[in-house]
Order: C-alpha cells, then structure tokens, then sequence
C-alpha cells in the first residue's frame, strides 16, 4: 500500500472527512514519526511497532565495479521493530 491509497482507504471508510483532510491528517502523522526520528528519538505504535535509529559505523566497503576500498563514513539509518500484535496477525494467530 502506497500513501496515496492509504488516504483514499481512510477517506471511503470516512466519508464525513474530506479527502484533503485526510491527507493533510496522514502527511502530519509522518511528519511527527519523521522528526522523532531525525531528533535520535524512538517512535512506538502499539500493537504495529516500533520506529528507532540505529548507528552505522565508518568502515571499509569495496566498489562493486572495480573491487577497490573505499571508506563509509558513519551514518544514522532508519530502524522497524514489528510489535507482538502485528506479528501475530502475520502468522496467523
């Protein structure tokens, strides 16, 4: 599921929403995740998950091309850890 569907979904199951209003609500929840996110904090979505940075060390990576080392620097990536409820669902129990 794409954004786009994702705010059709919500708009069709609440039709006394405009569709605007629902995509300024869901644009507004990514935002929030997003800027946790970029201040190092941890976002948790009961039941879903859980959205955290983890830190990548520099290290010495080789280009694929032509096999030669070249150093990463340290980077901060982003981080889903599914919550127990999500999990369950996904097998089935």
């Amino acid at each position: 599921m794409i954004r786009s569907e994702l705010i059709q979904k919500i708009a069709d199951e609440n039709p006394h929403l405009y569709q605007r209003d629902v995509e300024k609500i869901v644009n507004t929840i990514f935002d929030r995740i997003t800027d946790a996110m970029a201040q190092g904090n941890r976002v948790e979505l009961r039941g879903f998950g859980a959205f955290s940075v983890k830190k990548r060390d520099p290290r010495l990576g080789r280009n694929p091309r032509t096999g030669e080392a070249v150093e990463v620097d340290e980077k901060h990536v982003p981080f889903f850890k599914t919550g127990k409820l999500l999990r369950d669902r996904l097998n089935g129990l």
